[in-house]
């Protein structure tokens, strides 16, 4: 998941570069989706995890 957040990251970039607003503007959005999304799975599966290991 970590991996599509950033290659849409990379799609922002270089649609900001030749000028494609609405093109960056969603690409960083889903962008921005996906690496908060993995943030909160990946604390979920910490907490989980150390409980089974005790």
């Amino acid at each position: 998941m970590l991996y599509w957040a950033f290659i849409f990251l990379l799609v922002a970039i270089v649609a900001a570069i030749f000028g494609f607003g609405g093109i960056v503007g969603a690409a960083v959005g889903v962008a921005k989706f996906l690496f908060f999304l993995f943030l909160i799975l990946f604390v979920i599966s910490l907490i989980f995890g150390r409980r089974r290991n005790l």
